[in-house]
């Protein structure tokens, strides 16, 4: 599949043919200025109708389109990744935020040679893959392991604040752009676009919760609300069909709203209108099919699957999210029905007291059945190199158990778990040190999963970008690079 990076950059520059500059040196970057030296598509050479004056055939010219030089903008983005197929492509990421952020020792990365008021009172078992031990209370996930990646090195919280920002984005809310840095489901919303018109890119399962932070299934940023999450929260499947009006009348009032917007949009600086179109349209095509409703409604699922999955608790978890195993399943069904970012909060993992009763009592064997299963479906159903899955919270947890049984906040390091995405799995990345206070191995911070992400979207997080409302251009995440152990 041809892709489009720092070795072949095609830019719109105001000459009557394309100009292209390929291969760029690797320190090429478009912050280093434009590149020295351009080859001109024109003449065709003499005796070979198929090829241009510098080599190049006729199928590379329509390839590249329209495109032209000067910084990789939006709508050349969109046009490489359309002309990469990744448009129609099926790849896509489940990432299942845990609320509050869940003691790393207490899941993946136990220290048992530690003191008791730091080791506390959970034991290890031994999974699939020789050599990893995790929670004696994830079984499930222990006998998949091979199909897991622990992270046991996560770092980035920049204060230990509980803000689902940093795992949605890979950033601090800190020094942000005009509009605020985009979820990655924005981005995929906005560089992608739907795969399937009556299904939304980005849908989001969480409903609101009692700290704010905790229900979002990530903002859009500058993107604007064109590139927002659709949440089907509660019994909303209801109003994805049509009922009582027929197609005929739905597009006669469609015409209708389409001549008042226009009038109304030149009027609007702001670009919230044409965001608002673009949320209209989808509301139209999702009406206009089953599609998003079937995949929501899991009842299509065979009873030994909806099993599997569990049962779960709808209601929010205190001001955390809800303990939805359905989720997990409706997560599934999303992505194979064609969207291409699902985020889903799990819970309340904000133990400062009774910490090992309560994520043994209500939080780790629901998770363990509801992700397990999850994995296990991936790759019963050959959709496991597609999807990819991340499961994470904020940050970690103190080593020392406080007087109450609980651990703190503990930005230092913390831990997650990925899976799927044709990622290398069966291993463990990262290290922490005996009383799992500080990184010993292998530093993983939130961007370069972030990056991992976008790589596996067909999006190349090293020289995309988008504007902010000031126009002007950002990069997706710096100068971060994916996870290579993953490759």
């Amino acid at each position: 599949m041809p892709r489009f990076d720092r070795s072949m950059t095609v830019v719109d520059f105001p000459l009557p043919c394309l100009i292209s500059r390929p291969n760029f040196p690797a320190a090429f970057s478009k912050r280093n200025g434009y590149p020295a030296m351009l080859s001109i598509f024109g003449r065709p050479l003499s005796g070979d109708t198929s090829k241009l004056c510098d080599g190049r055939s006729r199928r590379d010219f329509l390839r590249a389109g329209a495109l032209t030089v000067g910084g990789l903008t939006l709508p050349q983005l969109l046009h490489a990744e359309q002309a990469a197929g990744i448009r129609n492509s099926k790849k896509a990421v489940i990432m299942i935020y845990m609320c509050g952020a869940p003691g790393h020792q207490d899941m993946y990365d136990l220290k048992m040679d530690a003191p008791s008021e730091i080791r506390g009172s959970f034991k290890p078992i031994p999974t699939n893959v020789p050599g990893i031990e995790i929670c004696e209370h994830m079984p499930r996930l222990a006998g998949i392991m091979d199909k897991c990646i622990p992270l046991r090195s996560m770092h980035g919280s920049p204060d230990g604040a509980h803000d689902s920002f940093i795992c949605y984005t890979g950033r601090t809310v800190r020094n942000q752009p005009a509009g605020g840095w985009p979820s990655v489901g924005s981005v995929a919303s906005k560089m992608l676009g739907p795969r399937n018109d009556a299904v939304p890119p980005f849908v989001g399962l969480s409903p609101n919760a009692g700290h704010p932070p905790y229900g979002s299934p990530g903002h859009p940023g500058f993107l604007g609300v064109a590139n927002s999450a659709f949440r089907p929260s509660g019994p909303a499947k209801d109003d994805m069909k049509l009922q009582g009006i027929d197609t005929s009348r739905l597009d006669n009032r469609k015409a209708l709203l389409t001549s008042i917007d226009g009038i109304r949009r030149d009027i609007d600086a702001s670009g919230t209108l044409q965001g608002m179109d673009t949320l209209t349209q989808q509301a139209f095509d999702i009406l206009t099919s089953t599609s998003l409703a079937d995949a929501l409604d899991i009842s299509k699922e065979p009873a030994s699957v909806i099993e599997r999955y569990g049962k779960g608790d709808p209601k929010n978890f205190g001001d955390g999210a809800p303990r939805n195993l359905e989720h997990f399943l409706m997560a599934r069904r999303l992505v194979e029905a064609g969207c291409r970012v699902v985020t889903l909060n799990f819970g309340r993992w904000y133990f400062h007291s009774n910490n090992f009763s309560g994520m043994k009592d209500t939080h780790l064997p629901q998770f363990d059945q509801g992700l397990s299963a999850l994995i296990e479906d991936l790759h019963n159903k050959r959709m496991a190199d597609d999807v990819a899955v991340v499961a994470w919270g904020e940050f970690g947890r103190t080593p020392r158990i406080n007087k109450d049984a609980g651990r703190d906040h503990w930005p230092q390091v913390g831990g997650g778990l990925l899976a799927g995405g044709g990622f290398r799995s069966g291993q463990v990345i990262g290290a922490t040190d005996r009383l799992g206070a500080e990184i010993a191995d292998r530093p993983v911070h939130f961007s370069e999963v972030i990056a991992m992400l976008y790589r596996h979207l067909g999006i190349n997080p090293e020289v995309a970008s988008l504007s902010d409302l000031t126009g002007r251009p950002q990069y997706l995440l710096g100068n971060t690079t994916p996870m290579p152990e993953l490759v």
